[in-house]
């Protein structure tokens, strides 16, 4: 038995010292104490995406915001990047692609709010940072309080000012949170300049940040510290194995630093381990990976449970602001004097890609819905009903808590607490180096005045498990003590939803004098003062109706865990329904949009009215893709034409500032192999997005149409997507012309060993297996077709 006492009371928080939030008697105004976020006077839990507007077409923007809230993201973060506005001294450029204005207001339409990083140094894998060339050579100090530094940046802050006026907390905008600077550790004074200049150019916002890992000095009680971390680091060294610092994550503990992450462009050394400064902040991450970038040196494959255990252990730590980095991907720009991305030919210590930004994100650099994002999205879907009591709630760790982020045989867990309520913890997942399974795992919590043991037989924790279950959480006006079960959130008619967690049976125990009847698929017994609930199947079918004492009803639906992770929720046709979908959905303006093809039913809860079909208590809803429709054409077929074989397999080439491998460069490409791909126009015969899907195995691919690089990949296993909706007049016009260069099999980069290839032919591979288009279509379901 695995036991944690839970502190009857806490502490109350610090308030009122913080040079933070909205004036006060403002409407819906937003707070922040030592502990947590407030929203018109209720705690708030706000759960930030970084989605990049300069490096994704404007067009799409709306349709892409609407995936990004389909995840359960409620706030939109953003860097500003200096070079792509101001390339040239003078003159700036905010149109297209680069309209800051636009996007900050599309975020108003779709009730997103946005947190926008304002630099002036961003970096985000950015040339210089994101500072101009120019600025490098005009004669400043920068980031310090430089008076020739600071009048460079004074009109930056003026025109993003401009940009962002009538939209700021003041007028009801929907900016939250501005960050000055990033990854800025000696220069506290520095950053209030930067706060007051940004103030007097008409920036504003309750919220003001900073990143704080690395302990980065901050003023005193003005910006918020944001932390993050990362379940692999492309920026470490090619060595064969998992950094160090990233096994931190998958721990709980009130740990909130990284000192890792920017440690490859920290020119000063980091020294000692208090935190205790940190008290007086919420604990809130603006950096929690998302995936992870391909450096041409350390290339590794990021899997959708690293990056949901990592949130989750966040969470469990004391999280109270989940962000993440990236969630949607991204491609660089081009500028129109230099390319604009992170390279050894600008001083960095890792070579980029050109042009892709996907970094393996919830979201891909062209949309794509990833497996993490539905992960992500079962957590959010919780934090949407519980995060506001979570985030009054403090960490509570076992005495047994394992101490050394070696130990691989402790089982970890911990409990969050407002000492009336919580929830449970447990952690048996970590990347590369696999967890054992723990057996007979019972907990025994002491809340409340009572005792909780969860499960009342003891279980199998499973490699590779990671789950959060109820302690003492309110269903209606019934308590429900204990669950083997993870809340997902709740549904119009007060239907509280659930889903299965390891494979473990599901059991809720309640306080049986809060409740006076149950009804539904499971077998009910009293065990004292406790109600019992076994013997029930998690699926779409296993709802049970709970009467409490006051005669109030609520309801409790338990799925299965593959099912939880196809479910979406939403405002959909007069209600706050759950939507259940193989295929990834989003609710737009009161209609359902199912992307990609195929002709799976669509499953809805509570069901629309006059529902014909049903599957347990979900309705069932036709949603066959045009695609699929008898005589609609199917999917064309590309032409793929060699022009030229490879030539000798290039040289490895070392940075001598730090010794890693370089990117092949223009010139090498001379010796790729080149392939000419023809798309024909019937794939472009909607407004949907199509991919161009390269099956692969070789060192770098770039791609250019019309004899433009539009996108490259540093191949690390997973298939090259280009999307071409993009490019569609390019390609239709010019085709595609695709370079490959082989990969050595004495290469210096590191390649995820479950990918790395079995054979070398003649001392290096290049493999072109297949070039295929995948469509992905949008079928709209409105409430007339339900």
């Amino acid at each position: 038995m695995r036991r944690i006492g839970v502190p009857g009371e806490t502490a109350p928080p610090l308030e009122g010292h913080l040079r933070l939030g909205d004036p006060p008697g403002a409407p819906d105004a937003i707070t922040v104490n030592s502990r947590h976020l407030s929203r018109g006077g209720m705690p708030w839990f706000p759960i930030t995406g970084e989605f990049h507007y300069g490096r994704y077409p404007a067009a799409e923007w709306r349709e892409e915001l609407l995936k990004v809230r389909a995840g359960g993201v409620t706030v939109v973060s953003t860097y500003v990047f200096w070079n792509l506005h101001e390339e040239r001294r003078g003159v700036f450029d905010w149109s297209g692609d680069r309209d800051l204005r636009r996007f900050v207001r599309t975020c108003t339409d779709l009730e997103l709010d946005v947190v926008v990083r304002i630099g002036p140094w961003g970096h985000g894998e950015s040339r210089n940072g994101g500072f101009p060339d120019w600025v490098l050579e005009a004669g400043c100090v920068p980031r310090t309080d430089d008076p020739r530094y600071l009048g460079l940046v004074r009109p930056l802050f003026e025109q993003i000012g401009g940009q962002l006026s009538g939209l700021t907390r003041e007028h009801g905008g929907p900016v939250v949170a501005v960050q000055v600077e990033n990854e800025l550790y000696d220069q506290p004074g520095h950053l209030v300049t930067l706060k007051r200049m940004a103030r007097e150019a008409g920036i504003d916002a309750p919220l003001w940040t900073a990143t704080g890992w690395g302990h980065a000095r901050l003023p005193a009680d003005e910006l918020i510290p944001l932390f993050g971390g990362y379940s692999e680091a492309a920026w470490d060294t090619a060595h064969d194995g998992w950094p160090r610092q990233s096994r931190a994550h998958y721990f709980f503990g009130p740990g909130r630093d990284d000192d890792s992450i920017g440690a490859d462009l920290r020119t000063t050394e980091v020294t000692g381990s208090d935190e205790s400064h940190l008290a007086r902040y919420p604990f809130a991450t603006c950096e929690l990976g998302g995936g992870m970038y391909t450096s041409y040196h350390r290339r590794p494959i990021v899997e959708a449970a690293d990056i949901a255990a990592l949130g989750l252990v966040k969470l469990g730590s004391g999280s109270v602001w989940q962000g993440y980095y990236m969630y949607h991907g991204a491609s660089q720009k081009i500028g129109a004097l230099s390319t604009l991305q992170e390279s050894h030919a600008t001083g960095y210590p890792n070579d980029c890609p050109v042009v892709s930004y996907d970094f393996q994100a919830p979201l891909g650099e062209y949309g794509q819905f990833r497996e993490s994002f539905r992960h992500l999205r079962r957590q959010h879907l919780w934090l949407a009903s519980d995060g506001p009591g979570l985030a009054t709630m403090t960490l509570v760790m076992p005495q047994d808590a394992p101490d050394d982020p070696a130990d691989r045989d402790t089982l970890r867990w911990c409990v969050r607490s407002d000492g009336r309520s919580g929830f449970l913890f447990v952690n048996n997942h970590q990347p590369v180096e696999t967890l054992p399974a723990h057996e007979d795992v019972q907990f025994a919590v002491e809340l409340d005045g009572r005792e909780l043991v969860v499960p009342r037989e003891p279980v199998t924790v499973p490699s590779g498990a990671h789950f959060v279950w109820p302690l003492a959480r309110p269903v209606g006006g019934a308590t429900l003590l204990t669950a083997t079960a993870q809340p997902m959130g709740v549904v119009d008619a007060g239907v509280h939803v659930f889903f299965q967690t390891a494979g473990i049976p599901v059991e809720l125990v309640f306080d049986a004098a809060t409740v006076t009847g149950v009804e539904g698929p499971a077998t009910v017994s009293r065990d004292g003062d406790r109600l019992v609930l076994t013997d029930l199947t998690p699926g779409t079918g296993c709802l049970l109706r709970i009467r409490d004492a006051s005669g109030g009803r609520a309801a409790v639906l338990v799925l299965d865990a593959a099912r939880a992770l196809s479910a979406a929720a939403g405002r959909l046709w007069g209600a706050r329904r759950l939507v259940l979908s193989e295929r990834p959905v989003v609710i737009e303006d009161d209609r359902l949009v199912v992307y990609g093809e195929g002709s799976s039913d669509v499953r809805v809860f509570p069901a629309p009215a006059g529902a014909p079909r049903t599957d347990g208590v979900f309705a069932l809803l036709p949603a066959v893709a045009a695609a699929e429709v008898p005589g609609m054409p199917g999917v064309p077929e590309v032409k793929v034409e060699e022009v030229r074989q490879a030539g000798p397999a290039r040289e490895p080439v070392i940075d001598p500032a730090s010794g890693r491998a370089s990117a092949p460069a223009d010139a090498d490409f001379e010796q790729a192999a080149v392939y000419r791909v023809t798309v024909p126009a019937e794939a472009f015969a909607g407004k949907d997005e199509v991919l161009l899907r390269l099956d692969w195995t070789g060192d770098v691919g770039r791609a250019y149409v019309g004899g433009r690089l539009v996108a490259d990949q540093f191949w690390y296993g997973p298939a090259w997507e280009i999307g071409l909706r993009r490019f569609r007049d390019e390609v239709l016009e010019h085709g595609i012309e695709v370079r490959l260069l082989p990969l050595r099999a004495d290469a210096p980069v590191f390649v995820s060993p479950q990918v790395r290839p079995a054979a070398y032919p003649g001392g290096s591979v290049l493999e072109l297996r297949s070039v295929t288009l995948v469509p992905v279509p949008r079928t709209m379901l409105t409430q007339e077709e339900s």
